[in-house]
């Protein structure tokens, strides 16, 4: 093609109004076929797909190419735009009413053998397509995915910017610092048996951004934490991380609210309403049994101290009287079997709770339950009356320890509900606990030692109870990020830092350089973070945000693409002045396990 660009026009675009214009077009072949000597490609690029007609009677030399042209061949294209012949329009692509009428096609690469079709009609287990990630980016709905989270990204910078916001980048390679799970740790190879550790967060960088006059800041950050994997979760992140000075709790919510709006709108055309709905952390707890609660329906936890206060049923009435609760759900008409209730049954001990008390309501405000001879007539009328309940729905009830019954009916509550797919719910969880107990006894951080108390006092003389700034941004049941109000007050981080049983020398060790900025003039500070792979993913329906990270890991870890993770070899172990120990040392340094 000389030194004329590969094309002149996006396979996507082309629309009625190019009829009759020569255009070059670059890409895939995305199908071929062969009708009677006549070649039909459907060339796709990033834009979208457009196809082509290739007729050897009108250019044999194009013919030829295509007589040999496979899935995935990389092409360049030059013709004429125009109309398809009647009857043959494509409704289901926008470039449906046009073709182009090839004079010349030239092979820009050719493809090997696919290791799978390169559609959305076509399931492929997930390895496989990790394995040959690029080739799976090719893929509609992966293509569709990279796009959105790049505009999602565009739109938080541009909603930010517009705020006053300053992009400032923190480095990669620090300190380990506890921010509740475990650091990903890089040896040093000046500094034989010290090592980095890979940020889990920006925090106390961007909190000496403050410190630093910065005022407002963002960062599109990149994260690591060393955890297991899930479905949300991933050894490395991404996250939209902001930071104000001479901010409150309400600042930050109302910064964060107008980057949502502006996402929603770029990428869903919906404009969201604000202020978004707040609840207490205690709040959530109490009506929902979780902090990151799914309000797309209701389903409401009812507390039904009042309605067996004093109750013969020695099972509720032993868990009262030891200070526990009884609480369940209304989780409407069922029409389930007794083995389908038994099932609920099994799924509320799945979470913790030791059984599962259930109750259909029949005509008559009559209750149909193993347990129903063990109530008087009062306790039955106010259950009716506690779920608004009407006959044929289904009360599922947990009494126990309110720490055994919130999980048990959260876990129920989401098994049984319908919400609408479609819907977008997004709301605050508000004023958490500044600590909550571990399980050898011990306090730790509800969300990070560096989290600003509502009260100092109260916190000394009660930390179990005592509240934070701090607050959570949920989505549909599922939390896309945390902040807070930081301390600002160097002998209020002191006292966070005693509580938690961190000594003033070890604090020193471990925070000196942090804490020596504090005493500085530090200015009140706050900030948030959001999980940018979470939100895109519930916002582009997928369940699972490897779907939306390009180059993600498996559940183990691995990368199937590169096989990694990989051992080191002994001159590099030398190096970094490492060696390995344990039934690793006797293992070949390979690849990772590709089936993952």
């Amino acid at each position: 093609m000389g030194d004329q660009p590969l094309r002149s026009d996006k396979a996507g675009e082309l629309r009625v109004a190019d009829e009759g214009r020569q255009v070059r077009l670059a890409g895939w072949v995305a199908s071929r076929r062969d009708l009677g000597g006549v070649y039909f490609l459907v060339i796709r690029d990033a834009s979208g797909r457009v196809q082509v007609v290739i007729d050897p009677q009108a250019d044999p030399a194009a013919g030829e190419i295509a007589k040999d042209l496979r899935d995935e061949y990389c092409v360049a294209v030059t013709g004429g735009v125009r109309r398809r012949p009647e009857g043959t329009a494509n409704p289901d692509m926008p470039t449906g009413e046009i073709e182009v009428a090839a004079s010349q096609v030239t092979v820009l690469s050719p493809a090997d053998p696919l290791p799978f079709q390169i559609d959305d009609r076509s399931e492929v287990d997930e390895t496989r397509r990790l394995k040959w990630r690029y080739l799976d980016l090719r893929r509609p709905r992966m293509a569709a995915n990279l796009v959105a989270r790049s505009r999602g990204v565009a739109a938080m910078r541009r909603s930010l910017e517009r705020q006053g916001f300053m992009e400032v980048e923190t480095p990669t390679l620090i300190r380990s610092t506890p921010e509740g799970a475990r650091d990903v740790l890089v040896p040093s190879r000046l500094r034989p048996g010290s090592f980095y550790a890979l940020p889990q967060s920006p925090q106390l960088f961007k909190q000496l951004l403050m410190i630093g006059g910065v005022e407002r800041y963002y960062q599109i950050a990149r994260c690591y934490r060393d955890e297991d994997f899930r479905s949300d979760r991933q050894l490395e992140f991404t996250q939209l991380d902001i930071e104000g000075s001479f901010w409150g709790r309400d600042d930050v919510l109302e910064a964060l609210e107008q980057v949502i709006v502006e996402v929603l709108g770029d990428l869903r055309g919906i404009h969201l309403e604000t202020p978004f709905p707040r609840l207490t952390y205690r709040e959530s707890m109490d009506r929902y049994g979780t902090d990151k609660p799914d309000t797309r329906f209701g389903m409401e936890i009812r507390d039904l101290g009042a309605v067996f206060a004093g109750t013969g049923f020695r099972a509720f009435a032993g868990i009262l009287d030891s200070g526990g609760v009884v609480r369940g759900i209304n989780a409407g008409p069922r029409g389930l079997s007794r083995s389908g209730l038994d099932a609920l049954g099994e799924i509320a001990k799945g979470a913790g709770a030791k059984a599962l008390a259930w109750f259909v309501v029949e005509e008559g405000g009559t209750l149909r339950s193993p347990v129903a001879k063990f109530l008087g007539e009062a306790e039955v009328a106010g259950l009716v009356e506690t779920f608004a309940a009407v006959p044929g729905d289904t009360l599922l009830v947990v009494a126990d320890d309110a720490g055994v019954v919130a999980p048990a009916l959260d876990r129920l509550r989401r098994h049984v509900g319908h919400p609408d797919p479609d819907a977008l719910r997004f709301l605050w969880v508000i004023d958490f606990p500044v600590f909550e107990k571990a399980a050898d006894g011990s306090l730790a951080p509800a969300h990070h030692p560096f989290t600003s108390p509502h009260d100092v006092d109260e916190m000394g003389s009660d930390p179990e109870h005592a509240l934070s700034h701090a607050y959570d941004l949920v989505l549909n049941g599922s939390e896309l990020g945390s902040g807070s109000v930081r301390i600002h007050d160097p002998a209020v981080q002191r006292r966070v830092f005693e509580i938690l049983g961190i000594a003033d020398e070890e604090a020193e060790s471990r925070f000196g350089w942090f804490l020596e900025a504090l005493r500085y003039g530090t200015p009140p500070h706050a900030g948030f973070a959001v999980g940018i792979d979470r939100l895109v993913s519930i916002l582009q329906g997928e369940p699972n945000i490897r779907e939306i990270i390009p180059f993600p890991k498996t559940q183990t870890g691995a990368d199937p693409l590169t096989q990694a993770p990989t051992g080191a070899s002994a001159e590099q172990l030398a190096e970094l002045g490492l060696a390995v120990v344990g039934e690793a040392a006797g293992e070949e340094a390979g690849g990772a396990d590709p089936a993952g």
